[in-house]
């Protein structure tokens, strides 16, 4: 809860006064005056009676709460102005102009009703008397003038913090890299560095290390025994270039990158936070992702059609089904579902929305700007509400809002008939059950739902320009300020936003146009950090002034430029970097370089990077022959309906329930990941995520040893490996070193794993579970667990 909402609900329970009625009345007073005669002209006896008597009268018992000239808007609300009066606050009429009787005014200031305004005392008769005989006259309101607003100064100089490098546009230099090591510009660009800074490049790796780190960079899983030794005998120029072809066609590729855009995009099943509300439909936007990098579109056109698909042209309903579903992206944050104060819930909402929009492509942290100007970046508040107009011009659509108690609900995105059609097991498809309490609960009556397939998603909303929040307060309105950008970004013409249209759709549209310094930078920043385990910006959330510098500033732009050269296509430029040098050297330590770069900024060797919670589980199933590779239909959380999880013992037994599919497919539900996601560092899901925490921690290694999992899966492998019995102990102890680490084992590792063995069966045990143990110990060893 932030300062301004603690305030306004201890100032409500002083006085004893029901916030969402004192709305209704507040706006009702509204109402009163705006239906007063506007375009003719008042008598003098009527601007006589409004001066003398109800001006002041208003003024002593209201303005303390509704003044736009002080700023205290309760119920967003001010009546010291007429043009405040027009505006109205939160909720709906409560005076019927000439009509006494059915006038909500009349009944509060009357104390006959649970309404009693002012809530400290109730006025005297002849105060209400004197409001009775305006409510009859039609309430004639004769003020013209325009309450002077708080204007929020800035002092930040645009001009100087354009010239800080991430604001510039990226520009093209020609490295000095001379010699016959570089194959590709990647390469001559990182040679330039290793000869300003005096390094020396490591050899390049051995095949082995080579396909299995390819392997899991790009589709997350192990190569098998016969892709590895097919991949050592091949001896042709480009026998690398076709398994990363390969790997690249695969739709495994699809989940494995698309998981990597989910940890920036929040992705979760549930709503987390005080209310965590299942999400039952999100799982579309899942697969929405997955299928966009198997199909390998466009990074521009994925980033515009999440951020205002809803306002791009479809050719058919399939289009459109996929044009909404993307929007999920800005509706599936967390939420303070139990938020009274509307305004307090649809500014958090905003909030979230330009945090996520902001991070995600432009690693910006604008969010910052709410209550003041952003205090290392150089953009004022001001720039943040232009962007809060465009989102709170849109309407977010998350719930059906059928959980009993919701206070916040909103609709869902309804889809064509054919959205559900598919094949093999489905979750999507099963009933969603009935919250029977909020059947009887009117006041938590839910939106009519569509009769077919939903999704998340957001649509157009009332179209306004946001005013600035003093220090963030929903009740303190600064100056309007029109829907834009932020001004460092652009260093020419901003782009125009449409009167009759929130302007996500242009906002979009200049958030990947070239105009922009920042998208395509950040992109291959991201995806640079994933394959090397370290961005060129280290900091791959925040490129402001607060976050590290590039290490290779002249790389990062080549890598940008070529990127939009190439039509924004990732598959692009993940192979322009796998296939560079840079990425093949070996890990091995050179204690020179160690001495002028530790950290291996400057990447002379490859980095010794664990393998990340999805793929650690996807390995062990897969080398035990468990992993089912056929996706799931839908997701385990979509028969749940929208129930409270943490409130259902077996509904979240459901879901944190091991399943036999890619990790990709596990339901994220908030404050409830799977026990193994959390124990190896998966993403928080309420965090806009970009480069994860790397731990050591005991319960990683309590889970290797005394988990279910590694149990189960070990037991697997061992009995697979028994299964031919044709089969001396040394073979097996191969097969096993070939299935899991994709290598032979050395001689002295054969004869400890023989020693092994046979000490498990002089003892007594069983000869699976003997096999079962070694397995179990590989499985846990660091070299399957890490990439070289």
């Amino acid at each position: 809860m932030n300062w301004a909402s603690h305030q306004y609900r201890l100032y409500s329970l002083l006085h004893k006064v029901n916030t969402q009625r004192t709305f209704l009345l507040c706006l009702g007073a509204s109402m009163l005056l705006a239906c007063t005669s506007v375009h003719g002209e008042l008598s003098q006896a009527q601007i006589n009676y409004f001066e003398k008597k109800v001006r002041p009268l208003l003024a002593k018992n209201c303005y303390q709460c509704h003044s736009e000239r002080d700023q205290r808007l309760k119920g967003g609300l001010a009546l010291d102005t007429k043009a405040g009066v027009l505006r109205g606050g939160d909720s709906g009429p409560a005076v019927v102009p000439k009509n006494v009787s059915k006038s909500l005014l009349v009944k509060a200031v009357q104390y006959r009703s649970d309404m009693k305004m002012p809530p400290k005392k109730k006025l005297k008769s002849a105060d209400i008397a004197t409001l009775v005989k305006w409510v009859k006259m039609g309430a004639p309101d004769p003020r013209d003038e325009v309450a002077e607003v708080t204007q929020v100064e800035s002092t930040i100089d645009i001009e100087a913090g354009r010239e800080f490098w991430a604001f510039q546009s990226p520009n093209a230099v020609a490295p000095n890299a001379k010699g016959t090591w570089a194959r590709t510009d990647i390469d001559r660009h990182i040679f330039a560095k290793w000869n300003e800074k005096g390094l020396t490049p490591n050899p390049d790796t051995n095949r082995r290390s080579l396909i299995r780190r390819v392997y899991f960079d790009l589709i997350g899983l192990p190569p098998t025994p016969g892709q590895v030794a097919s991949f050592e005998k091949d001896s042709s120029p480009d026998a690398f270039e076709k398994v990363v072809d390969q790997l690249l066609d695969s739709s495994r590729y699809g989940e494995r990158w698309g998981r990597h855009w989910m940890d920036v995009a929040r992705y979760a099943e549930s709503n987390g936070m005080e209310r965590n509300q299942l999400y039952p439909h999100a799982w579309r936007y899942r697969d929405y992702v997955i299928e966009s990098f198997n199909a390998d579109k466009p990074f521009d056109l994925f980033i515009k059609e999440q951020i205002a698909g809803d306002l791009m042209p479809a050719g058919n309903d399939a289009r459109r089904d996929e044009l909404t579903i993307a929007t999920g992206f800005l509706a599936m944050g967390p939420k303070s579902l139990n938020e009274r104060n509307k305004r307090q819930f649809e500014m958090d909402v905003v909030d979230e929305q330009i945090d996520l929009a902001t991070r995600a492509t432009m690693a910006i942290t604008v969010s910052c700007a709410r209550c003041h100007d952003h205090k290392f970046d150089p953009i004022p508040t001001a720039d943040y509400y232009a962007l809060a107009g465009i989102f709170k011009s849109t309407k977010t659509l998350f719930n059906h809002g059928t959980s009993a108690g919701v206070r916040q609900r909103s609709g869902l995105a309804a889809l064509s008939s054919s959205a559900n059609e598919s094949k093999g097991v489905s979750y999507a498809s099963a009933k969603t059950p009935t919250n029977k309490k909020s059947k009887k609960n009117k006041r938590n009556r839910a939106p009519k739902k569509p009769t077919g397939p939903v999704a998340m998603g957001v649509e157009e909303g009332s179209v306004n320009d946001c005013a600035i929040h003093i220090r963030g307060d929903v009740a303190k309105l600064g100056q309007r300020v029109a829907r834009g950008i932020p001004q460092v970004m652009h260093h020419g013409d901003a782009p125009k936003f449409p009167e009759d249209q929130s302007g996500r759709l242009e906002l979009a549209e200049w958030l990947v146009s070239r105009d922009n310094p920042l998208s395509a930078r950040v992109f291959v920043n991201r995806t640079w950090h994933y394959l090397f385990g370290r961005g060129i910006v280290r900091t791959a959330d925040n490129f402001g002034e607060s976050g590290a510098r590039p290490s290779n500033l002249a790389l990062l732009d080549h890598l940008a430029l070529q990127f939009m050269k190439d039509g924004w296509s990732v598959k692009k430029l993940i192979k322009s970097i796998v296939m560079s040098r840079t990425y093949q050297l070996s890990s091995a330590p050179n204690p020179a370089n160690s001495e002028i770069d530790a950290e291996n900024a400057f990447y002379w060797k490859a980095s010794h990077r664990r393998l990340d919670a999805e793929s650690l589980r996807d390995a062990i199933l897969s080398v035990a022959g468990g992993l089912k590779l056929q996706p799931p239909v839908g997701s385990v959380v979509a028969p749940l309906g929208e129930n409270q999880i943490d409130r259902n013992v077996k509904q979240l037994a459901a879901v944190k329930a091991e399943q036999p599919y890619r990790s990709v497919y596990l339901p994220v539900v908030r404050n409830n990941v799977q026990d193994m996601m959390a124990t190896f560092d998966f993403a928080e899901p309420s965090m806009i995520v970009g480069r994860r925490s790397v731990t050591t921690v005991p319960s990683q290694a309590l889970f290797l040893l005394n988990s279910k999992f590694m149990l189960e899966n070990s037991g697997k492998l061992a009995d697979e490996i028994l299964s031919d019995s044709s089969l001396t102990t040394p073979e097996r102890v191969g097969r096993a070193y070939r299935s899991i680490l994709n290598r032979k084992p050395s001689s002295v590792e054969t004869q400890r794993a023989t020693e092994f063995v046979a000490a498990c069966l002089k003892s007594g045990q069983e000869e699976s579970d003997a096999w079962s143990g070694l397995c179990q110990a590989i499985l846990g060893s660091a070299e399957f667990r890490y990439l070289d």
